[in-house]
């Protein structure tokens, strides 16, 4: 099954309903948190990595389990970190950040992520 879409441009493109990584635009890519392959980094620390850009930008998703901590210092390095509390509450090492919340973390910054209570988080680096 396809459906015609209109692009900000004018034109339509021809889109196949239900297909993984295909829009009405060239280059439009979607996937769901949930299919997305998880990554252990640190014992109840996952990452599910939903994009990748041609020039090494990235978006993910982090969840972390209550009590988790990032295993060191996590450093901004080569580029910021752009990061949206979804569920949950974030503790940068310094203080919490509850659902609703961004933070920006320009490059060469550092923290120490964890959550006593456990959350999920949206994070971009546009610089890879």
């Amino acid at each position: 099954m396809s459906e015609t879409n209109t692009t900000p441009e004018g034109t339509t493109g021809t889109a196949s309903a239900g297909t993984p990584g295909v829009g009405g635009t060239a280059g439009y890519v979607w996937t769901a948190v949930d299919d997305a392959p998880v990554r252990q980094l640190f014992p109840g620390i996952r990452s599910r990595p939903l994009w990748t850009g041609e020039n090494g930008a990235k978006a993910q998703v982090l969840e972390m389990d209550p009590g988790s901590r990032w295993d060191g210092i996590d450093v901004h390095d080569p580029g910021p970190e752009e990061v949206f509390v979804v569920s949950g509450t974030f503790n940068d090492g310094d203080r919490d950040h509850p659902a609703g919340t961004f933070l920006h973390a320009p490059a060469g910054s550092w923290h120490v992520p964890q959550s006593a209570t456990g959350c999920r988080l949206f994070v971009f680096y546009p610089e890879g």
